[in-house]
């Protein structure tokens, strides 16, 4: 009697049987790699144990994980066996940005910001006469940092005080086509800013923005411009 179909039928279990193993070991790698790549901080190699069902050979799965990833974008990494995926360090320049660190303005800056706009040209003490209290230079420094506010001139005045004036990025980050849009009294009512009982002398000033000075205004220093960068946008409007 031929023992032929006994032995076919043994080599087709092993196929079998390797092709389930293949399948097994490739299930356990996405599982894996699904989990690592999903957790947000570096998962252990117990953790992993615990999360994936079955006895399933994890250690060789990361391995294999490892060598795959190796000459890859991003890598599988292992510190004190705890696994995550991390950019290749040869690739680290690509992904360099700056990031724009956002500031809340003060009370304060908002309030000097505030008198600035409607009132200027403005030197500092005109500022403190309208808000009633001092007004510290870093407060208008910090204005001046944000580009919202410039140095305009020097008023004709004993001392030669420095006068501010709103810029175009002013206009930029709140929409304004021109500084005329800010709103006037009526609309400062409207939206609950002001008092309805104010006394009848009270105005909202009519600012002006123009980068031509006024008459009890003299031009900056040269080496002042230059540090409120007039000159080089002076030099970019050529």
């Amino acid at each position: 009697m031929s023992k032929t179909p006994d032995l076919l039928d043994t080599v087709s279990d092993n196929e079998a049987i390797e092709v389930a193993d293949a399948g097994e070991l490739l299930e356990t790698e996405r599982m894996v790699e699904a989990l690592i790549f999903a957790s947000a901080e570096p998962l252990s190699f117990t953790e992993l144990t615990k999360r994936i069902p079955g006895d399933r050979d994890i250690r060789g799965a990361l391995n294999r994980l490892r060598s795959f990833y190796r000459k890859r974008g991003v890598q599988l990494r292992s510190t004190e066996d705890r696994w995550s995926f991390r950019t290749a360090e040869d690739l680290s320049f690509i992904l360099h940005r700056e990031a724009v660190e956002q500031r809340r303005l003060s009370r304060a800056a908002l309030e000097t910001l505030a008198i600035i706009a409607f009132h200027q040209p403005v030197t500092r003490a005109e500022i403190e006469d309208i808000r009633g209290v001092s007004t510290s230079k870093g407060t208008l420094d910090v204005l001046l940092e944000t580009g919202w506010v410039r140095m305009r001139g020097r008023r004709r005045t004993p001392g030669r005080p420095v006068t501010y004036g709103t810029s175009f990025d002013f206009l930029d980050h709140f929409g304004l086509e021109n500084i005329k849009d800010l709103p006037g009294l009526e609309e400062l009512k409207g939206a609950g800013l002001l008092d309805s009982a104010i006394p009848a002398s009270f105005h909202v000033p009519a600012p002006d923005d123009s980068i031509d000075l006024t008459e009890d205004e003299d031009p900056l220093e040269e080496s002042e411009m230059f540090a409120t960068g007039a000159l080089e946008e002076d030099a970019g409007e050529k």
